[in-house]
């Protein structure tokens, strides 16, 4: 099964964007939109991933998001993997958030 795939800059402004890294990397920075599910937690909390829109997932460097968007779309979800993960988000200048009070960073 071939997955959609987008770039950071082509992500839409109201888009769902899911992040599924684990806790100490979303603490670190993360987008400021984002919905945090790690990828551990998924398939107990897939209810709480809308189906009915897409769904714009997100990860570090973008395996784990492959992963799960892959997923999502096995269960006729429309997902899509974010290209690069946050590591191109925050190279291409996308905002970003910690959880720490501290700047911001992808870990």
């Amino acid at each position: 099964m071939t997955v959609p795939e987008i770039e950071p800059g082509g992500i839409p402004a109201d888009a769902y964007l899911l992040d599924v890294r684990e806790q100490d990397e979303w603490r670190a920075g993360h987008a400021r939109e984002a919905v945090h599910i790690p990828m551990t937690q998924i398939q107990s909390r897939v209810e709480e991933v809308p189906s009915d829109r897409t769904v714009y997932v997100v990860c570090r460097v973008g395996g784990r998001s492959l992963q799960v968007a892959a997923w999502l779309n096995q269960l006729g979800r429309d997902a899509v993997n974010v290209g690069g993960g946050m590591q191109s988000w925050e190279a291409a200048g996308r905002p970003l958030v910690s959880e720490t009070g501290e700047q911001p960073f992808v870990a």
